[in-house]
């Protein structure tokens, strides 16, 4: 006989607690006792406890290797027949054995029905470093149970691959949103359709009156950056700097040399220039830039309230005095093609003209930026990272202890994006100028020209040339980010990967890299993502990109949505009439007639203000309140990358006080580990 003490930790969050009876069968080298009630006076697992019992072994063991949870209902007489199983989260168990140093064995899990739950003690193990055929066959089973339960399918040909569940009700609940954040997230929708209802806004098809009655929208939810917006959205220095630190600020690159389709000359570019240089003067010295729409050419556009909407191809060119001074547009051609019909509009035209052309290319922001920079590079590739860790990584496994914080909510918000925004009637197919159909057709472009540098941000930075243009946050902002993170995955790897070798001999490491090749870019060896990795170095570069693009590259081009959209004119979802063909036609009651109708205003507006900020039940990055790593080195690792995003938060906050537009979307504190909402 020998007396073991059993701690049991019980989660905090709203239902954690369970009616249920739990047992435990504690499996070693020699064998396994039988179930072992965890049971006293009165309830047990009450939401937020911890809980001791002791349990008697009728025979040794020998050493601990697993913990078996088994979970029913209690045998009580009911009339109504048997009690159904409550859902459980327990977040750990720690076995206090006769003789040695307790051993704990994370769960973070909820265990939703009656059933039974393999625990390993919290040390993490690659998979070479398993000896014993136990620990071994445990590692199978659990990866063949996950691979049956989350699963891929095509969501629309040419898009990364999804989770195959069809809604949000069909999810497991380790992967649903919590019952505070779905209440919260719900009741902030309802308020805000009812709101936008009872005014009367979100139900008119037809056209807005004025601009002055577009104001009302700010009064929908305050925003002090949208109020800045408003106040500049017409000033040359705002318009350009919305393409370094707005929502979409990923695009704009040095320009050494004129694309041969947007002919601008030094006549049209002098006044912004001014005298003493030349357009290939200033092209040479590096202080002309570009931001290229070029890759919605083409493409098919969507119906609203009965009306064909309209789409641009916009060229931007911009210029960056050397002596100092803001980033200010040059020029701008509404097409690809250039000619008779495609005019190049500049600063010295007209002011409608001028700021209808500008206009246009604020649609095409909106276009690339919801289609790609957010639901495909921000949305659709975490959600690749969150499936190929769940399904190629036991718990066991270091890779899965770091990287599933940054899973957190991912697979729920996905799915709920697929039944309610980019479904066929739903919010992009009734209320942008592409549509579905536009989406589908711009992911399956880009991702023919998607590259692993461009997930990488140092070397993104440097490929569009753009490390010395003053004034650029979201670089400044993520290049500190990006390096703490890195400082922290290679400490990680450092404890568990000794050697390149064992980097490659990791089978499931592996697997996890092929996971996401195969079915996040399809197979597509041109891409540069890798289907294998060799070395340490290779290793941290990948996990640094997953842990970037999954946290901080996410907030950048999601939190400020809905201060970029509440003045609607700073970033239309579509457009009603088509582009200019000629200059001096521009008046205020077109470029009026130019923009979206009330209710597709009112239905961008509700759904950028609901995707712009998180629920509650929040996780800033480098909060990790599940202590999945039991070791002391990685703790200590993780005590380093707070104080680092610590420090780094400070600077940020200090630098913005003397900004007019603070630039916070990278701000530690405000970038959630995951993309949740």
């Amino acid at each position: 006989m020998a007396k073991f003490r059993v701690r049991v930790s019980t989660g905090e969050a709203c239902g954690a607690g369970t009616w249920d009876k739990v047992s435990v069968s504690i499996v070693g080298t020699q064998g396994e006792s039988p179930p072992l009630p965890l049971d006293h006076l009165g309830k047990e697992f009450t939401q937020g406890t911890e809980e001791d019992f002791e349990v008697m072994l009728p025979e040794d063991v020998g050493t601990v290797l697993l913990l078996r949870v088994q979970k029913a209902p209690p045998p009580l007489p009911s009339p109504l027949g048997p009690l159904r199983p409550d859902a459980w989260f327990c977040r750990w168990f720690q076995l206090e054995p006769p003789r040695g140093a307790p051993l704990v064995f994370p769960c973070y899990q909820w265990l939703e029905r009656a059933g039974t739950l393999v625990l390993r003690e919290g040390a993490a193990k690659v998979s070479w470093a398993d000896d014993h055929p136990i620990l071994e066959h445990q590692r199978r089973e659990e990866l063949q149970a996950k691979q049956k339960m989350y699963w891929w399918k095509t969501y629309l040909p040419g898009w990364p691959h999804c989770l195959g569940e069809e809604t949000v009700k069909d999810l497991d609940l380790n992967v649903k949103y919590s019952i505070v954040k779905k209440a919260k997230f719900s009741l902030k929708l309802g308020s805000g359709v009812a709101e936008l209802k009872l005014k009367g806004l979100l139900d008119r098809t037809g056209l807005w009156r004025s601009l002055r009655e577009m104001k009302r929208m700010l009064n929908f939810r305050r925003s002090p950056a949208g109020e800045y917006v408003f106040k500049h959205w017409q000033e040359d220095s705002f318009f350009a700097s919305q393409f370094l630190n707005g929502l979409n600020p990923v695009l704009i690159r040095r320009c050494r040399s004129l694309p041969k389709n947007f002919p601008v000359t030094d006549a049209m570019v002098a006044p912004v220039l001014g005298p003493g240089t030349s357009l290939q003067a200033e092209l040479e010295r590096g202080s002309i830039f570009l931001v290229d729409h070029g890759i919605l050419s083409g493409l098919k556009t969507n119906v609203i309230n009965g009306r064909p909407q309209f789409s641009a191809a916009p060229m931007t060119l911009l210029y960056q005095h050397p002596g100092g001074g803001p980033l200010l547009p040059l020029a701008i051609q509404l097409s690809q093609t250039p000619g008779p019909d495609s005019p190049i509009f500049l600063p010295s035209d007209e002011k409608w003209d001028w700021l209808l052309a500008k206009t246009w290319v604020r649609n095409a922001e909106f276009s690339v930026h919801e289609a790609l920079t957010h639901l495909l590079h921000a949305h659709l590739l975490p959600e690749v990272f969150t499936l190929a860790t769940l399904c190629q990584l036991p718990h066991c496994h270091p890779l899965f202890k770091l990287l599933i914080p940054h899973t957190r909510y991912t697979l729920y918000i996905n799915t709920l994006a697929r039944e309610q925004l980019i479904a066929p009637g739903k919010v992009v197919d009734r209320s942008t100028g592409l549509g579905i159909g536009g989406f589908s057709e711009l992911i399956q472009r880009n991702m023919e020209q998607l590259t692993y540098s461009v997930l990488c941000l140092p070397e993104d930075i440097r490929a569009r040339g753009v490390e010395d243009i003053p004034d650029y946050y979201y670089r400044d902002d993520g290049l500190r980010i990006w390096e703490a993170v890195e400082q922290f995955v290679s400490e990680i790897i450092g404890i568990y990967y000794p050697s390149d070798a064992s980097v490659r001999d990791d089978r499931e490491l592996q697997a996890w890299v092929r996971d996401i090749f195969s079915n996040g870019f399809l197979g597509r060896e041109s891409s540069g993502m890798p289907s294998s990795l060799d070395t340490q170095e290779a290793l941290i570069r990948y996990l640094t990109m997953v842990i970037f693009t999954c946290s901080a590259k996410h907030a950048a081009v999601s939190s400020g949505q809905f201060d970029s959209c509440v003045w609607m004119p700073n970033l239309p979802p579509t457009m009603q009439l088509p582009p200019p063909t000629s200059k001096g036609q521009a008046r205020p009651e077109g470029f009026i007639a130019t923009l979206p109708p009330v209710n597709a205003t009112c239905d961008i507006i509700i759904t950028l203000w609901l995707l712009s900020q998180e629920p509650g039940d929040r996780r800033p990055l480098g909060t990790y309140p599940d202590e999945y790593f039991t070791e002391e080195a990685p703790k200590q690792s993780i005590t380093t990358f707070q104080s680092h995003l610590a420090q780094i938060s400070q600077d940020i906050r200090r630098r913005n006080q003397g900004l007019d537009l603070p630039y916070t979307y990278l701000d530690p504190p405000l970038i959630e580990n995951s993309v949740s909402i």
